[in-house]
């Protein structure tokens, strides 16, 4: 299919300046939320047939999200996207400065598959609050889940201001040989580096939201039925397959063998079960095989049960594990989680910078040294202390990785930003001139240059 005809019209659309309206921008998103809500019967069906992912689980990591955004942006777009006064020096008196954001144009979002909804429609959000136009391209390995939303967004939106393209590889490839004012994308670190390389042959602004192996660091301090509670939630949520999932555990020697004991326990007291609504299965078969593959047998304290019927993978602890184990070369991105042990907070930060900057770091510790001493030298994208996974429900908060884990952010204010150009403004009145800066020059005016410059 040739898209090209599309994004010219959606191009044309933004050039008619409709979108920088604010209570255009305003109206839209309202009409999302309503379209979602009264669909919501889809979007659970939907996503159930992809991997059985409940309701309750919907809502509260997909959903809910999407409306906490929607809302955020409905009160605060107009301050958002108000200019901003700016300082001006002496050398521009009696002018002012200010910055004025504007919407970058037409956008192409690419959303990725664990968390379909969530993560197709918030950088829409956010690039409809900056006002600029949308083409959305959902992950094609949740067919259905794609198909809901190309059929309530086509429907209900202007194919020239907001329109979701379908398909796979072929489809995504066609589509990044066009130019869009800003690309964004979510997904592994090969395929960004594949849009990356893409968006440069246009000089196109690129966000990158990846992944990496984040970690989660245990000093022995920490409640340890806590700490376990917590991180087997993060860990199994959506059955592992999230991107800021601890996705290995460093825990310190003295405890090792209490917080297995204690994960141990928690899975059990969870029950984890899609038929009992609490989780998920893999996606697909080939990212089965991937995970199974990862599991060595031999190191397995929990779990390790594979069903490639029902694309099923028990919860896994596997412990006694090393860095140079197979399942610590890349992001696991599913429920098998590998324990490792250090002796020294020393040796555990060591261990941590050897592999690429993660997405996000867990901090579980009441030493407050020790905490700050992770926090200054580990570089990640964002984390927690005392917790895993839910500084991404905080709207103040910016998302996004660094390094290999991803380029920019967003979320609430964030994302309007991702999505605008902040365009520098310096206005001067006609009634006064130094000629300071005028030929000729003289020593005179150079010494009061350097009086006014300094």
């Amino acid at each position: 299919m040739n898209f090209q005809p599309i994004i010219d019209e959606q191009h044309r659309f933004f050039d008619t300046n409709t979108t920088k309206d604010i209570q255009f921008r305003i109206n839209e998103l309202k009409r999302l939320k309503n379209v979602l809500k009264k669909n919501e019967a889809l979007l659970y069906s939907s996503i159930y047939k992809d991997f059985k992912k409940s309701k309750f689980e919907t809502y509260v990591t997909e959903l809910s999200i999407i409306y906490h955004e929607i809302d955020l942006a409905l009160v605060n777009v107009r301050k958002w996207a108000k200019k901003k006064k700016a300082s001006t020096g002496l050398t521009n008196l009696p002018g002012k400065s200010y910055i004025v954001p504007e919407p970058y144009g037409t956008v192409l979002v690419i959303g990725a598959w664990n968390y379909p909804y969530q993560l197709s429609l918030c950088p829409a959000i956010a690039a409809i609050a900056a006002g600029c136009t949308v083409i959305l391209k959902p992950s094609e390995l949740p067919s259905n889940t794609a198909a809901a939303m190309a059929q309530l967004i086509n429907q209900n939106f202007d194919p020239s201001f907001f329109k979701v393209i379908e398909g796979g590889v072929q489809q995504t490839t066609e589509l990044l040989q066009i130019r869009f004012d800003k690309i964004f994308f979510t997904g592994s670190l090969p395929v960004g580096k594949i849009v990356y390389q893409a968006a440069a042959k246009h000089l196109t602004p690129v966000t990158l939201e990846l992944g990496g192996k984040s970690p989660a660091i245990i000093t022995k301090d920490v409640n340890i039925n806590m700490t376990a509670k917590r991180l087997v939630w993060a860990k199994y949520l959506n059955a592992g397959q999230t991107c800021i999932a601890p996705d290995y555990v460093l825990v310190d020697s003295s405890i090792h063998d209490s917080l297995l004991t204690a994960m141990k326990a928690e899975i059990e007291k969870a029950a984890y079960h899609v038929d009992h609504h609490n989780y998920t299965q893999i996606i697909n078969v080939k990212n089965f095989d991937r995970l199974k593959d990862l599991i060595d047998k031999e190191k397995i304290y929990v779990g390790g049960e594979c069903n490639v019927e029902e694309r099923v993978i028990s919860p896994t602890i596997m412990k006694n594990v090393e860095f140079s184990d197979k399942i610590m070369k890349d992001e696991i991105f599913g429920p098998i989680l590998p324990i490792l042990s250090f002796k020294t907070i020393e040796e555990a930060i060591e261990k941590v910078k050897t592999l690429s900057k993660p997405l996000s770091c867990y901090v579980f510790t009441k030493n407050k040294t020790i905490k700050n001493k992770i926090l200054n030298e580990i570089s990640f994208g964002g984390g927690a202390v005392n917790d895993a996974v839910m500084h991404f429900t905080e709207q103040s908060l910016p998302f996004g990785g660094v390094g290999d884990s991803g380029i920019g952010n967003y979320h609430g204010k964030y994302g309007f930003e991702t999505f605008s150009h902040y365009k520098s403004i310096l206005q001067k009145p006609f009634w006064i001139e130094l000629n300071l800066k005028y030929s000729p020059y003289s020593d005179k005016k150079l010494k009061w240059l350097k009086r006014i410059i300094g």
